[in-house]
């Protein structure tokens, strides 16, 4: 009796993927790694809507905004997938964004050109410190409590942003903490946690795809039955060119003015521990470091991350970097870089499918945003105790990244920390001279008032 060997073997084009993304030697495959690039995809979609919304009341144009996001997360996150082969998807970074929106063109006064342009030059002069080697220099020189913390620390302020974002924590009223309950009895807030412990219980008994399956359950319960969850329609033909449009719009000497320059250094100093500590962390949660705790092809990610803000400076968008929600892939097994291809060719298709992007409500990927911040908890484990100046710096980190809404405040003070509790313990002789220039970089920078 014969059999069909087609159906044991996979075909030419599984094994070409398989080869070039190194999928089976870092123990996953090829349907696990476009789950998780989809699963990544859901959960950063959300920044098609809110990018074109802080950027257009700045005086943007919102759909030349939108356009510039989806350009700006396809290309980052190809460049990511296809180059370094890591798991890691790029887009414009919110906190940039509202620097970019607030501070520089409302705050300052700068024209739209300049603010572009500005981007633009910030990207540059990130690509440079990314290729002489600096900026891998700086992540060698992270002290090993600091490192771990900064995950800590992220997946705090994942928790803290999926449950503000669907009302499960607010802004505190009244006088006290800054922060309070919320309505528990909320659709969005019932939602969530409902998603988050089924999502539990999915990755418990190992269900492929788990946390997809809840994001793509509970957008279809939010179309059925919340009235806030509308069907604008499939399709939607982008429009490249008119009077708004922002491709190449950007005024680079307009940028070189030195009331700008300053602007541009802030940018690529937060940039720089922002997202080098970003990429630290999911490359970490992912399984993705050697045996001394560097990132596989870090110099590759590095530079795709830094590239892609001069892509975003052209094309109209705001400073790019890797999102805190790959994690959300990498929990859902992503290990290679066909999760971040995925990622990267369904924003070139969300460029056609602007109205889907509604259908995916925010208390639908709340849920494992908060899953993938109690997974990064987990570094908590990892910390020294036995050095307790390396690991308290490192909780320090991890709790002012929260408490400040801000990843290089808090590296920041776990640097300061750091170096000083080293001198004043007398073991002054395990600092290296690497970690106390990033220290004294960081409290200058601060200090000045360049902070963003």
């Amino acid at each position: 009796m014969s059999v069909d060997s087609t159906h044991n073997t996979p075909n030419e084009s599984t094994r070409g993927l398989d080869r070039y993304f190194q999928i089976s030697e870092r123990g996953s495959s090829v349907k696990q790694e476009i789950i998780a690039g989809l699963t990544t995809f859901l959960a950063m979609v959300y920044s098609v809507i809110v990018v074109p919304s802080m950027l257009g009341a700045a005086g943007f144009d919102q759909s030349a905004v939108f356009i510039a996001t989806c350009l700006v997360a396809a290309f980052g996150s190809l460049l990511m997938g296809l180059w370094a082969r890591l798991p890691m998807a790029i887009g414009c970074a919110i906190s940039l964004t509202a620097f970019t929106a607030f501070s520089l063109v409302l705050g300052q006064g700068v024209s739209i050109p300049v603010a572009l342009g500005a981007v633009f030059l910030m990207g540059v002069v990130f690509t440079f410190i990314t290729v002489t080697g600096i900026r891998g220099w700086i992540m060698r020189n992270m002290p090993t409590g600091i490192a771990h913390g900064t995950g800590i620390g992220i997946g705090l302020f994942l928790l803290l942003i999926a449950a503000n974002g669907v009302g499960l924590v607010i802004k505190n009223p009244q006088a006290g903490l800054p922060v309070a309950f919320g309505d528990f009895v909320s659709l969005p807030v019932i939602m969530s946690l409902v998603g988050l412990a089924a999502i539990l219980g999915l990755e418990k008994r190992r269900v492929p795809g788990g946390i997809l399956l809840v994001i793509i359950a509970i957008s279809v319960f939010g179309l059925i039955f919340d009235p806030n969850v509308k069907y604008h329609g499939l399709f939607a033909l982008p429009t490249f060119g008119g009077d708004g449009s922002l491709l190449g719009s950007l005024d680079i000497m307009g940028a070189l003015n030195p009331v700008i320059l300053p602007t541009v250094l802030a940018l690529v100093m937060t940039a720089i521990f922002d997202a080098t500590g970003t990429i630290r962390a999911v490359a970490g949660q992912a399984n993705l470091l050697t045996e001394r705790g560097n990132i596989i092809s870090g110099g590759k990610a590095l530079t795709a991350d830094s590239v892609s803000s001069i892509f975003a400076g052209f094309v109209g968008g705001s400073p790019a970097a890797v999102y805190i929600e790959s994690a959300a892939g990498t929990a859902a097994g992503g290990k290679t870089g066909l999760t971040a291809t995925t990622v990267g060719l369904l924003f070139v298709l969300m460029l056609f499918l602007a109205p889907v992007s509604y259908l995916v409500p925010s208390y639908a990927t709340a849920p494992a945003l908060m899953y993938v911040g109690l997974l990064m908890l987990s570094n908590v484990s990892k910390l020294d105790m036995n050095d307790s100046v390396d690991a308290l710096s490192g909780l320090l980190c991890a709790v002012f990244i929260v408490l400040t809404g801000n990843i290089v405040t808090g590296i920041m003070l776990g640097f300061v920390s750091l170096v000083i509790g080293r001198v004043v313990s007398g073991d002054f002789k395990r600092l290296n001279i690497g970690t106390v220039i990033i220290a004294i970089a960081l409290v200058v920078f601060y200090a000045g008032g360049w902070a963003i």
